[in-house]
């Protein structure tokens, strides 16, 4: 994968470029499932809805959007 902020260190990548809206979230619950408390999933996506979507996603998850630069996201899973 290309085009990503090249100074972003990430433990796992996650590509929901195909996926729409709701198929994404729930695919990205799965993926943040799958990793150990603070580790950080580069996400990438070209849904338009994307950056509304993954924002509100970490808020209302308790996860960390790092930094964005659409279409790819870094997000801290919750430590808890």
């Amino acid at each position: 994968m290309s085009g990503y902020p090249r100074h972003w260190r990430f433990d796992d990548v996650f590509d929901s470029v195909d996926s729409g809206c709701g198929d994404f979230i729930l695919e990205l619950r799965a993926q943040v499932a799958g990793l150990e408390p603070g580790a950080v999933l580069m996400v990438a996506s070209r849904d338009a809805g994307a950056p509304v979507e993954v924002a509100a996603w970490c808020r209302l998850t308790g996860h960390r959007l790092l930094e964005a630069a659409p279409p790819f996201f870094l997000i801290e899973k919750r430590k808890d």
